[in-house]
């Protein structure tokens, strides 16, 4: 059995979490099935790039095309975009539509993304989709029929070991790009009516509306208490777990939200939105808010500052939580997947 996977966004040492899936699958399944021929498959501009990195054992590199595909059983496009080549069988995942439901892009990526959204569905015998929530947007957004749909949550990989409670710093953590759909300048603006003696920590590169937000992080009455990271490698972004002893992710839309499960997995109480996939992946494992109140975002962040107790319980829901969320699950699902076509 011949499977080619679009592996481009696996390229590089900068994931985002597209990245992170990409890569995560494409070796999983090298290793959990070694027995299938596994071809990598990138775009011209990742493919001499992509020879930085070591393939598994049992996976070779081939470029790709528009227009032409190497000789496979099952194509698979790890990020909702497939090309126009014929496909002997074809598997799309699906990681959010929020450029299609938001004004969290530019106009030119929208259309772009949109026409590219749409050939995918429509090329695809199935669709992987990373939560329950995404594929209710694939549904009514693209018309795909649920039954060519599948449900495929994202894994995490917890820590060796997680750090004490004297490890701990009054951090408010939140991972993920400075943009508006993360949610950032109001994050900022709920965390200056806190009380001082916390820091805030934002950990990420600057995205579409960044400018904005770090003019507005520069002119915060708390900006000696508000560091701006950049993007952090794991080394670094491990370390700001390690101290982190609270953590807040208030997005406006999330296909899932990789952050709010790594931080269960690190033991980090968790804020964040009442809406999009985030309450599917958080469960009653966090703090839940209005993403759009800046004081319902005050108030639960003080309220964590203040009660140890309620700190603590909820890292207890999390470690639980976490179990449900395996990369190794993930890859079988999506092995799965692939036997029900061939």
């Amino acid at each position: 059995m011949r499977i080619a996977l679009d592996a481009t966004y696996g390229v590089g040492s900068e994931l985002t979490g597209v990245g992170v899936y990409c890569r995560e699958i494409s070796h999983g399944l090298v290793e959990r099935h070694p027995d299938a021929g596994y071809r990598f498959c990138y775009r011209s501009h990742k493919f001499l790039k992509s020879f930085r990195s070591t393939l598994p054992s049992g996976a070779s590199r081939w470029p790709f095309t528009e227009s032409w595909l190497p000789p496979h059983d099952l194509f698979h496009g790890l990020n909702q975009r497939v090309p126009a080549a014929p496909t002997r069988r074809c598997v799309t995942t699906f990681h959010d539509l929020f450029v299609l439901t938001g004004d969290y892009s530019t106009p030119e990526f929208r259309e772009r993304f949109a026409t590219q959204a749409r050939q995918a569905a429509e090329r695809s015998d199935l669709v992987l989709c990373v939560s329950a929530f995404t594929a209710s947007q694939v549904e009514s957004l693209l018309r795909v029929p649920k039954a060519r749909l599948r449900v495929v949550h994202h894994g995490v990989h917890p820590p060796s070991e997680t750090p004490g409670a004297a490890e701990r710093e009054q951090i408010v953590l939140s991972v993920g790009s400075i943009q508006k759909r993360k949610n950032t300048a109001r994050l900022v603006e709920a965390f200056e009516h806190t009380r001082p003696g916390w820091k805030l920590v934002l950990a990420g590169a600057t995205g579409f509306g960044g400018e904005e937000i770090m003019e507005r992080i520069r002119n915060s009455p708390r900006c000696m208490d508000i560091e701006v990271t950049g993007y952090v490698t794991n080394v670094a972004l491990h370390h700001l777990y390690r101290r982190a002893s609270l953590f807040a992710f208030p997005s406006l839309d999330e296909g899932f939200g990789i952050p709010v499960i790594e931080a269960m997995a690190w033991d980090i109480p968790v804020v964040t939105s009442d809406r999009s996939a985030l309450v599917e992946v958080s469960g009653e494992a966090a703090m839940h808010v209005d993403p759009t109140d800046a004081a319902d975002l005050t108030h639960t962040l003080q309220t964590l500052m203040d009660q140890p107790g309620l700190r603590h319980e909820l890292i207890k829901r999390g470690r639980e939580r976490v179990k449900n969320f395996t990369w190794t699950r993930a890859v079988d699902a999506t092995w799965d997947a692939y036997q029900e076509l061939l």
